[in-house]
């Protein structure tokens, strides 16, 4: 019995090896000689980096950058064994979590810290990124991370701006004499799950300024802002990227890196399991298990436990998933490649209860067990 554990993490409650451990426990009360790989994945958003340096062989790196209102703040990236990849979450530097509700402010929000990361990592040698940008706090089009690598933004009487949301619409011009030289050795995969325009009314602005902190009134200024930002890249670099699916995303940062750097958007699960070689992994299983906090229809929908089950179904390989919740609109999961779904709460509590990492570890074991003395009896009959 040969048994693939891909599974994301629960977020607040346990990491991916946590409930991919609690599995194989489960998984051996049955089948005590099971052939058990667990393989921790996330699927672009928050635990990408240590799920993917989990599973290069790499290291954590812990540095200062500045928050989204350039506040000095602890974060990190991962760098592969190999010393060649970066992983970064800009959530780690530049994420709505990182400000109290009374703080968000697109207008004045910058990616900065981001682009402080980026730096970081190309310093140390890496020309190789991979970097997930789900979970911002800004608008600023990435001109704050660009400005961290050296790029300057003027306004009409070339004085530097600000980068940040508010600026957009005072951009006129950009140098780039002092962009570090490494930025132009580097390639960029980018972990992008939207499809979202640069600006308009399913733009940055329109769909994910209101999560943000912006207002109707400020909703206007940043999608103008970023239609002039979006004119003078073409008009300099003779490029559009007001309309490439993505651009959009982080709010406008996937399309500055569209833009100005050798990139590339592709969703988040996709650049995971081809980066670690899941396929390979997966094939020769008996089962492979998946899964993450909430089992829904937005599962389906480029998250782990839909890219996991699209690999797993070419080889007709059962897709076993687990959740702390399984929602009642799950029907297009199945189209996926999962095979079944279950919760592994057995009983009411609360959801404190529920999210306690030790607690959750006996439910998921619990659950494995009984999903494998299942599998044992029909295998009998």
């Amino acid at each position: 019995m040969k048994v693939v554990a891909a599974i994301d993490s629960f977020k607040g409650s346990m990491t991916s090896l946590e409930v991919a451990a609690a599995f194989e426990k489960g998984v051996k009360k049955v089948y005590k000689d099971a052939e058990f790989i667990k393989i921790p994945l996330a699927d672009g958003g928050e635990g990408t980096v240590k799920a993917l340096i989990d599973n290069l062989d790499g290291k954590m790196v812990n540095i200062k950058v500045k928050d989204p209102l350039m506040r000095d703040i602890d974060s990190f990236y991962g760098i592969s064994g190999d010393g060649k990849t970066a992983v970064i979450e800009m959530a780690a530097a530049s994420g709505l979590p990182l400000l109290s509700p009374d703080e968000r402010n697109p207008l004045k929000a910058t990616t900065f810290g981001t682009g402080e990361l980026i730096k970081d990592a190309l310093e140390k040698g890496c020309r190789e990124f991979i970097i997930g940008i789900g979970g911002s706090a800004t608008n600023d089009a990435g001109t704050g991370m660009l400005s961290a690598l050296g790029y300057i933004f003027l306004d009409e009487n070339g004085n530097e701006l600000e980068p940040n949301g508010e600026n957009l619409i005072n951009i006129k011009s950009f140098k780039d004499d002092k962009v570090m030289k490494e930025v132009s050795e580097a390639k960029f995969l980018i972990a992008c799950d939207v499809d979202n325009p640069f600006y308009g009314t399913n733009g940055a602005a329109h769909v994910y300024g209101k999560q943000k902190g912006a207002t109707g009134d400020i909703i206007k200024i940043l999608d103008d802002g970023m239609r002039n930002f979006s004119n003078v890249i073409e008009k300099i670099k003779k490029t559009d990227i007001s309309n490439i699916s993505g651009s959009g995303a982080a709010g406008g940062l996937g399309g500055a890196f569209t833009a100005f750097f050798n990139s590339e958007l592709k969703p988040g699960i996709d650049i995971i399991t081809e980066k670690i070689e899941l396929e390979n992994k997966i094939n020769g299983s008996d089962y492979v298990i998946t899964g993450e906090g909430r089992i829904d229809f937005q599962s389906a929908m480029g998250k782990t436990p839909s890219g996991v089950a699209k690999l797993a179904k070419k080889y007709g390989i059962p897709v076993i998933a687990i959740g702390g919740s399984v929602d009642d609109e799950i029907g297009n999961i199945y189209d996926c490649g999962i095979t079944a779904a279950f919760s592994i709460i057995d009983s009411p509590m609360t959801l404190g209860e529920a999210m306690d990492t030790k607690n959750a570890q006996r439910l998921v074991e619990k659950t494995a067990e009984q999903i494998f003395r299942l599998i044992k009896q029909n295998k009998k009959n």
